[in-house]
């Protein structure tokens, strides 16, 4: 058994959590904050037999798309002008996975 740690945008998780009902992957979801752009996401956990690891990492690959987003940097409050205050591009979603031995798992 293993225990993935799934951890995407709020954007995705809907989808997500609808691929795994389809797929009959048993997963709890958690709402949780964090990341380079403080923003809200969706933390899944998943207690999954070995063979059917990769299975659900193309599900996650599947649905949890990556894209671009502006962003417009803090403001600089010393008073002097700084070129970072325009927008830049970043890059945004996608997924990250851990995955870490399970010995036992319950049910009751």
């Amino acid at each position: 058994m293993k225990l993935l740690i799934v951890i995407v945008q709020n954007k995705d998780a809907n989808k997500l959590q609808n691929a795994f009902a389809k797929n009959d992957v048993q997963q709890t979801k958690l709402s949780t904050t964090g990341g380079f752009l403080k923003s809200g996401n969706t933390t899944f956990m998943i207690g999954i037999e070995d063979e059917r690891v990769n299975d659900v990492l193309d599900i996650i690959k599947k649905v949890s798309s990556k894209r671009e987003q502006y962003m417009t940097p803090p403001v600089n409050l010393d008073g002097g002008v700084s070129d970072s205050s325009y927008p830049v591009k970043i890059e945004v979603g996608g997924a990250t996975v851990m995955e870490m031995p399970m010995d036992n798992f319950y049910r009751f």
